[in-house]
């Protein structure tokens, strides 16, 4: 942390020396090499760091955006910072290339609607989550979606016992292409489906939480 904060001492951020076009390139490019060499999205408070005061980060992002509209890959804004990624139109070509990629965590369909389960109504028990469901959820679904990162520990609930909740993980925002939770799909979709039960849930534990769901992630984000 100190090395990191002395590096960044050593940098011009304002570069008040350049004149205003040179100035703005400057930190155009920092902005994107900063995000095309993280593995994760970058947030705008990380990238402020390497520009100066004046700069709007979302003018330039936008700029970055439109130099990229004739790329294979673009700037997308997931799990609350941004990340450059393979445009969806050439999965296929990549896949059948055999090029090496970043390995994704696979998860069955059950273990898959678990996961959107928690999404909506976060933080939830495990037997919280098992009423959803209408059947026991198994600690072994649980533990594979903690393995793959998508879930972590949440604050304790306030039942008998005081056991666990789990929450989503910005992990799991980036993975599915998520911006925020607000960017779910309609819930009503997966009801429909028979996948969810949300007047089962509603009627055993009073209303979901869903309009805490980015103050829920925020949480687990510090």
């Amino acid at each position: 942390m100190a090395k990191r904060l002395q590096q960044l001492a050593l940098i011009d951020v304002e570069l008040a020396d350049l004149p205003p076009e040179r100035r703005w390139r400057e930190w155009k490019n920092r902005i994107e090499a900063v995000i095309f060499a993280s593995a994760t999205p970058v947030s705008r408070e990380t990238l402020s760091r390497v520009v100066g005061s004046e700069c709007n980060i979302e003018l330039i992002i936008d700029d970055i955006c439109d130099d990229l509209r004739e790329r294979p890959y673009e700037l997308v804004a997931v799990a609350g910072g941004w990340q450059h990624r393979t445009r969806p139109g050439y999965a296929g070509v990549i896949r059948a290339s055999g090029a090496p990629t970043e390995p994704l965590h696979e998860v069955s369909q059950h273990e898959a609607t678990v996961l959107m389960a928690i999404g909506y109504f976060q933080p939830l028990t495990r037997s919280e989550i098992s009423v959803i469901f209408g059947k026991e959820v198994s600690r072994d679904t649980i533990a594979n979606l903690r393995q793959a990162g998508f879930v972590t520990y949440g604050p304790r609930s306030p039942t008998p016992g005081a056991p666990y909740t789990y929450v989503t993980t910005p992990a799991f925002l980036s993975a599915f292409g998520f911006d925020s939770l607000r960017d779910l799909p309609d819930i009503e979709m997966l009801e429909d489906s028979g996948l969810l039960s949300r007047r089962e849930f509603t009627s055993e534990f009073g209303s979901p939480a869903g309009d805490d769901r980015d103050e829920t992630v925020e949480q687990d984000m510090e």
